[in-house]
């Protein structure tokens, strides 16, 4: 799956001169944590977040007189004098695991998307990987329960169970293999439906080894 359905189009964006205050109104009015950084052609230059405009900001546990001097100097202080530079990408043409493992990597808190000339085209969260990965494995659906089977390792295994299910009308969404050395190799299913007593026992019928746990 590709992030450019996940992500949010079009971002706000800010210059590198913006003052600090302005910037900061922009993530306290409209609740972000990130602002892509781009120069009069729409590149991206840097990224700002909620962290560093805290960090420029002055501290609760100085004095008055300390932090007047600080936040005089905030005032008149840009974005690109406590931007970050060194910013991990997302191209239109990636995919949900680029992102994850950028993510798990870099521990970013988003990733900008740009276009093949750099210019920022949308902005992709952890929140948006989230929301992608329980779309994709169907988490929440309605009647939607996840079952595990005992793979026992026949290569007809997946078929066997595909065709019960359609032979018996039983809706499912999701078939999904995983190979696991320590609590052994499963089978997962995402069955829509409410009757899953009758389900589970049907695939025992069948000759299927439900886990239970």
């Amino acid at each position: 799956m590709y992030i450019l359905r996940h992500m949010t189009p079009d971002p706000i964006t800010v210059s590198p001169d913006m003052l600090l205050p302005e910037a900061r109104a922009l993530l306290n009015d409209f609740h972000f944590r990130h602002l892509p950084v781009v120069d009069g052609q729409g590149q991206l230059v840097g990224i700002l977040t909620d962290r560093d405009l805290r960090s420029a900001y002055p501290s609760s546990v100085i004095s008055d007189s300390e932090r007047r001097l600080v936040y005089e100097r905030v005032q008149q202080t840009s974005v690109s004098e406590i931007m970050s530079t060194d910013c991990v990408t997302l191209g239109t043409d990636s995919t949900l695991d680029d992102a994850l493992f950028l993510f798990d990597r870099d521990q970013p808190g988003a990733l900008p998307v740009l276009d093949k000339e750099g210019k920022v085209v949308g902005i992709f969260s952890i929140r948006d990987l989230n929301a992608a990965y329980k779309t994709l494995f169907g988490v929440g659906e309605k009647g939607a329960v996840l079952i595990g089977i005992h793979d026992d390792g026949s290569p007809t295994i997946m078929t066997r169970i595909v065709t019960l299910l359609e032979q018996e009308k039983i809706p499912f969404t999701r078939v999904l293999r995983i190979f696991d050395k320590e609590v052994g190799d499963t089978i997962y299913l995402r069955i829509n439906t409410f009757k899953i007593a009758a389900v589970l026992d049907l695939l025992e019928e069948n000759g299927f080894d439900v886990k239970k746990e």
